[in-house]
């Protein structure tokens, strides 16, 4: 009889769930939560959203729903806001109600609340504030970042140059140029591209990103709850220990050598606050928080931008024509020798619209970071409770129609008007907006463009396959949209 023994413990346990569910919509239905499909004991979504393609179904359900609508993570709602409109009022109209930040089941053993990027409160705001603070003195966005990008993009240059036309794989030599920009503000110096140390790191920041796109990281994120409760399942779960231990080295080779009066990078400055906040037993200059702040540069300022990049490579290898078009104007602005700077970008709308279409188009962070509700607030006449997780789903806002004149294509002229000159664009937010814009934002756009034109005017970019038969499909689609592998040929100009 123990086989009946364990029945009736089952149907105890399915019907609690089930009391327990029902309790809880009946909750947030007297919190008016927006609609959504009605969720099923224990699994919420399940039938509605395939973990493999978690936006795919969630562009299946605003069909039904319209812009604004709430899901079921197994037992946890979701608040997902699609198109320009939508996401505009939560994260500019309401930034403050949307700025928390919830991690995601498989980011949490990496982030653990700490850091720049997934904490929140005075913890958010203080490193914040601190990071711009530094991000800035070491010359984001000036003139001294421009020079130090012109620089490096001469190194993937020589590299380039000793294939002699013959087909290769770019990837890495991206990543490395990117990650030394990055390193150069975090750890006061660039690495050489054969250094076995950097090397790794660059492989474990690609294989982060890999990692947490994949279709079980998608189903892990939803359905977490029950997973954890499997054996080893936790185990599975990629944490960045490999990156952290690189960072903790770093982090230590600078203490031994400190001298609070010539910072020399982020560490150095973050290092000189611990000091003066040690006698405060709340300070949030901690360890920690240096630690997973490092970690937040380092994973924001080289695999977004170089995937950016490398997708950017292969659309102009399968567009040639936009290619042409921009050879032609960096060939009319700058000319073949003098290098680029950021003052040109002004006298190059194609170029600058090229640019920002490769950002729109390939769309790096399809679903946002997850965003959650500060405090219980009104949103479009529902009432959304403090610590509902939100998904602002930038890929709506990137392709939305009423916003771009052809939204699901790779055209600059979504960035150029009737006269051919450059306009902007309210629903450009590959950075995301509001409060929890990226913190290398004007960075990024300095390397993209730098990038971009250096590389144009040195270069003729081909595919040892035809146009029309090179393939756009991401190698991931999850929490970024990670690039294909694929072979380049560069002609000398």
């Amino acid at each position: 009889m123990e086989w009946a023994g364990t029945l009736i413990l089952l149907l105890v346990v399915i019907i609690s769930c089930y009391v327990l569910i029902t309790s809880r919509r009946k909750q947030l239905q007297k919190g008016r939560l927006p609609p959504g499909p009605t969720p099923l004991p224990l699994i919420g979504n399940f039938l509605q959203i395939k973990p493999a393609e978690t936006l795919k179904s969630l562009l299946k359900l605003r069909e039904k729903y319209g812009p604004v609508f709430t899901v079921y993570f197994g037992t946890r709602p979701v608040l997902v806001l699609c198109g320009h409109q939508a996401v505009k009022e939560a994260l500019i109209d309401k930034a403050e109600e949307f700025s928390g930040r919830t991690t995601m089941p498989s980011m949490v053993p990496t982030f653990q609340g700490y850091g720049v990027g997934f904490s929140n409160g005075a913890r958010w705001k203080e490193l914040r504030r601190f990071s711009l603070t530094v991000l800035r003195s070491f010359g984001m966005g000036k003139k001294s970042s421009e020079e130090r990008i012109q620089e490096e993009v001469q190194f993937p240059l020589e590299e380039f140059r000793k294939t002699k036309e013959n087909p290769f794989d770019p990837t890495f030599f991206f990543s490395r140029a990117f990650s030394n920009i990055i390193c150069s503000i975090a750890f006061g110096k660039r690495f050489d591209y054969e250094d076995k140390e950097f090397q790794a790191l660059v492989g474990m920041v690609h294989r982060f990103f890999r990692e947490i796109s994949t279709s079980w990281a998608q189903f892990y994120d939803i359905y977490s709850n029950y997973l954890n409760y499997i054996p080893g399942i936790y185990s599975k779960i990629y944490d960045a220990m490999d990156m952290k231990l690189f960072i903790s080295k770093k982090i230590k080779k600078n203490q031994e050598t400190f001298d609070s009066n010539f910072p020399r990078d982020y560490i150095d400055c973050f290092l000189i606050q611990m000091e003066k906040e040690k006698d405060n037993p709340s300070s949030e200059f901690i360890m920690k928080n240096l630690e997973i702040s490092i970690l937040n540069l380092i994973l924001g300022g080289i695999e977004t931008g170089s995937f950016t990049l490398r997708y950017g490579i292969l659309l102009l290898m399968k567009y040639p024509e936009v290619q042409e078009k921009v050879h032609e104007e960096i060939d009319r602005v700058i000319g073949p020798n003098r290098v680029p700077n950021t003052g040109d970008r002004r006298q190059m709308p194609y170029t600058d619209a090229m640019i920002h279409e490769v950002q729109r188009y390939s769309d790096v962070i399809p679903m946002n970071v997850a965003h959650m509700v500060t405090r219980d607030t009104e949103f479009r006449g529902y009432h959304i409770p403090k610590g509902m997780m939100v998904l602002p789903l930038l890929s709506t806002v990137l392709h939305d129609p009423t916003m771009f004149k052809y939204p699901n294509a790779f055209n600059p002229e979504n960035f150029l008007d009737e006269y051919g000159c450059f306009k902007t664009n309210d629903a450009f937010v590959p950075f995301s907006s509001g409060k929890r814009i990226c913190l290398g934002e004007s960075l990024a756009r300095m390397e993209l463009f730098l990038f971009f034109t250096i590389i144009l005017q040195n270069f003729q970019l081909k595919s040892p396959v035809p146009p029309e038969d090179i393939d756009l499909t991401f190698q991931e689609s999850g929490f970024a949209n990670i690039p294909p592998f694929y072979q380049l040929s560069v002609i000398p100009r």
